[in-house]
């Protein structure tokens, strides 16, 4: 049964942790009503004690005291018997308060607000813990936005920039180089100018300019720090020629005119910020060289007397160009890139953010890490607080019933009840019952991974979709899944005893150590075997549960957590288990080929484990249960979800059938591949070996020099089946160990079944194989016919088959197959058939024979490329 830790997970954190403290907080009402009515019944044990006590001296008070008189008398004795009972029940009465007080009230107040101010302090620290979370989740994705937006304005400039500088060689038209042709220089036509109210024409402009330039007074224009301006005159100069020739009536009108002779760039401002015309004998204004150049004026121009002045855009002397010479290297700002070009600048701001961003993804990581440790530990010590206080509850009823027990043995019958009652409260059934009624989820941690904007994800490995690692790893299976496999297989001889070895996949290992080690995975940029020596091994068992925990969807999609649900709700009922076998099959199929692949590696792991160790059903069933959320989830957990089993079935008939399911989809793989390819072609990707093969087979087809035998070739037939899966299923992580070889494999020939002997078949094989030789001169095309036609289905072993049937000599191709067939009896006994694989080291010994080796070299090759114990082997993609 899971506790806490593993029941009260949501997608935030945040919801499963409410209902479960909101839970808590009703306990700590409910010890609120336990302890009121044990308050209210001392005060009413008090209460009537203080009543019973009263009688007594109430009745001596009357007057005249009849029974004092009296002292032999039997009725006194009665009287006195009464009143004595009632003193004595008074007493009673009073020490069952002050026994419910004492053992009861007291202790269980001060306990019950301990434990209110535990629930409430572990509800605070999570509250902060989870609103830093929030903070640092919301500063990830607004970089994370800042990092894309520079990352698109960067994108954009180089487009902008291939449009704009695109080179000839880069035109999309391979049209011939177009001649620049420069027109004959022309005088620049000036255009109309609006001055004032009023449009000016070019001749009429020109005439202006040339009668302002000779009646306003022109001057120089001394600035400190800058030097001094030739061709200048004040404001207020401006403005008396204005009203006396332009007939500007008013003052702001001249303004007006001279404003306009600014804005078209005759006129420009020093000495001051800006560019506004105003009626002034302190502001001065430059005339530009257009307009002495369109007056036909010549300009006036003086050397400055200033060191190393230069001349301006527009032809005038200027100052500022020997200020700027001396402010070159002035960089009063401290920008650490002064001569930055814009684009630069932008590729170097969307490094920067791309920076940010992810330093930010990890801290954001760690954070994540370790909020999940603290909610771990704190849903651990309220696991125990709240099973303290039912107990404690258990504790108040046994001392309350004791405490009036004691006193009042007339009340045995209540007393009785009580302790009836008492019986029936039952903590573990309580605590069970809050579990099972408001769980939200068990434990499956939300990464929020570095989304590189161009898709890249080498730099991560947890949490990061298992298609892109695989891709990043140029393999099928994730090389962290393979190397921890791999890992664990290596070390396993290395535990004491089988219980010991089984026990790693169920042993509760602290969620900071898990990810201690998981932090060292994902920043390791070495081997990563080096980091996993350092930690324990279930450690690494449980980080690798962390890692199919974290991954965005589950090993099994839950696109198809559906399907697998309505297997499992009818196949009980409507179909044989071999029927559930083969929709199994065709549902797995719909997987992507990484996902097939890892399943299919972890499925052997765990086979394998099983059988090794000789585990009972009750392992198995637990290992089942431990392993279900690691490979299939639902999309969305609900009430409903989290008491299925069908995750857990599913594992369930993996383990007990993974051979039919895997070898299926395998067999699928491989057969639709072959169609595509036009030819049989085998498991093994190493093409070196398969060319030196054939080539050894084209000599051995040649040089024979045996007549044909007449007796026809019968093959063993070996149909599979076809499926919608695309291309070879290209990962073997089932290689089998030392004697637990297949029956019969692609290099294996049925000798005891067929009448033929292996020298008939090698004879008739040569035969046929030379007339293809013959007609069409291909060795390759000749072997691949000589398959097709030999099976009614084409399989990747009958051309293997068909090469190791044609060595040279007979005497040879029969002490071979004996040798093969001796191999194969030796190892029939713990072989797990595999249909439509081939081994590597088959593929080997198939080279090794058709380049002419002895029997002895075959036999060499078998057991050197054999693996000794579990060994993994994943294949590069073919990408």
């Amino acid at each position: 049964m899971p506790g806490f830790a593993d029941s009260f997970w949501t997608p935030d954190y945040v919801s499963g942790l409410e209902v479960l403290y909101e839970k808590l907080q009703q306990g700590v009402v409910e010890n609120k009503q336990i302890l009121t009515i044990v308050s209210m019944r001392a005060d009413a044990e008090e209460q009537y004690s203080v009543k019973l006590g009263g009688i007594a001296p109430a009745v001596d008070k009357l007057t005249p005291n009849g029974f004092s008189k009296d002292d032999g008398a039997s009725v006194r004795k009665a009287y006195e018997g009464v009143r004595s009972e009632m003193v004595e029940a008074s007493k009673k009465h009073q020490k069952i308060a002050s026994n419910i007080r004492e053992l009861v009230v007291t202790p269980f107040s001060r306990w019950s607000e301990q434990h209110e101010l535990r629930i409430q302090n572990s509800h605070d620290d999570l509250l902060a813990r989870f609103k830093e979370y929030s903070k640092m989740l919301q500063l990830v994705k607004k970089l994370r936005s800042q990092y894309f937006n520079k990352c698109r304005v960067v994108e954009d400039l180089e487009e902008e920039n291939k449009l704009a500088f695109q080179s000839p060689d880069m035109s999309p038209q391979a049209n011939p180089t177009p001649k620049i042709v420069l027109p004959e220089e022309e005088e620049e036509n000036i255009e109309p100018v609006e001055i004032g109210d009023k449009m000016y024409a070019p001749e009429d402009l020109k005439k202006l300019l040339a009668h302002m330039l000779e009646t306003i007074k022109l001057g120089e224009a001394k600035v400190p720090i800058l030097g001094t301006y030739q061709n200048t005159s004040t404001g207020a100069d401006i403005v008396e020629y204005l009203q006396k020739h332009l007939d500007a009536s008013t003052v702001s009108y001249a303004e007006h005119i001279g404003q306009d002779l600014v804005n078209n760039g005759f006129l420009r401002l020093v000495g001051n910020v800006g560019s506004t015309f105003a009626n002034s004998s302190k502001l001065n204004y430059q005339w530009r060289s257009v307009a002495f150049k369109i007056a036909g004026v010549p300009e006036k121009r003086k050397p400055l007397l200033r060191v190393g002045s230069m001349v301006s855009e527009d032809g005038v002397d200027s100052p500022i160009a020997s200020v700027s010479e001396m402010l070159a290297g002035w960089n009063p700002l401290n920008n650490p890139h002064p001569n930055e070009t814009p684009a630069e600048k932008l590729r170097r701001e969307a490094r920067e953010a791309d920076e940010r961003y992810k330093n930010a993804v990890k801290k954001l990581d760690q954070f994540r890490c370790k909020l999940e440790e603290e909610i771990v530990d704190n849903l651990r010590f309220m696991e125990q607080c709240e099973l303290d206080r039912l107990k404690a509850i258990k504790a108040v009823v046994l001392d309350f019933s004791g405490a009036v027990s004691n006193v009042i043995p007339t009340l045995q019958s209540a007393v009785d009840n009580m302790m009836l009652y008492q019986e029936t409260i039952q903590p573990l059934g309580d605590l069970r019952y809050l579990l099972e009624n408001y769980r939200t989820g068990g434990f499956v941690p939300k990464v929020e991974p570095y989304e590189n904007y161009y898709g890249s994800v080498e730099d991560q490995i947890f949490g990061v979709d298992l298609e892109a690692r695989s891709r990043a790893d140029r393999k099928r299976v994730p090389i962290l899944v393979t190397t921890i496999l791999s890992y664990l297989d290596n070390h396993y001889p290395e535990l004491e005893g089988d219980e010991t070895r089984r026990a790693i996949w169920l042993y509760n290992v602290p969620l900071a150590a898990t990810h201690q080690l998981r932090n060292a995975l994902n920043n390791s940029k070495t081997d990563y075997r080096e980091v996993l020596e350092k930690f324990e091994i279930p450690v690494v068992a449980s980080v690798l549960k962390l890692y199919f925990l974290e991954l965005p969807d589950s090993l099994v999609s839950s696109q198809v957590y559906e399907i697998v649900k309505t297997i499992y709700s009818t196949t009980a009922h409507e179909t044989t288990e071999e029927g559930r076998i083969k929709v199994l099959q065709s549902t797995l199929g719909q997987l992507r080929l990484n996902n097939i692949a890892t399943l299919d590696a972890i499925m052997t792991h765990f086979t394998r484990l099983i059988e090794l160790t000789s585990a009972d059903e009750t392992y198995i069933a637990a290992l089942a249960q431990n392993l279900a959320p690691c490979i299939l989830r639902p999309r969305f957990e609900s009430s409903l979800t989290m008491n299925e089993r069908h995750s857990y079935r599913l594992i369930r008939d993996l383990f007990a059938h993974k051979e039919a399911i895997f070898g299926e989809l395998k067999r699928q793989s491989s057969a639709h591949g072959l169609s595509n390819t036009g030819r049989a072609r085998a498991i093994s990707t190493d093409e070196s070996n398969r060319r030196a093969a054939m080539e050894a087979r084209q000599r051995a087809i040649v040089n024979r020099s045996r007549a044909n035998s007449p007796a026809p070739l019968r093959k063993h037939r070996r149909d599979r089946s076809s499926g919608p899966e695309n291309g070879r299923f290209p990962i073997n992580v089932s290689s089998p160990p030392v004697g637990r070889r297949s029956t019969r494999d692609s290099l294996e020939v049925p000798g005891r079944r067929d009448s033929q002997t292996a020298t008939d078949r090698a004879s008739t094989v040569d035969a046929q194989t030379a007339a293809e030789v013959t007609s069409n001169g291909d060795s390759v095309a000749s072997i691949s016919t000589v398959s097709v036609s030999e099976t009614s289905s084409p399989s990747p072993a009958t051309e293997t088959e068909a090469a190791a049937a044609t060595p040279a000599t007979p005497s040879d191709a029969t002490s071979e197959l004996k040798q093969r067939d001796s191999l194969s009896r030796s190892s029939a006994r713990h072989s797990h058939k595999k249909s439509g694989l081939t081994n590597r080291s088959s593929v080997g010994t198939s080279a090794s024979t058709a380049a002419g080796d002895g029997p002895s070299s075959s036999r060499t090759s078998l057991v050197e490329t054999e693996p000794k114990g579990v060994t993994l082997e994943d294949k590069a993609m073919d990408d």
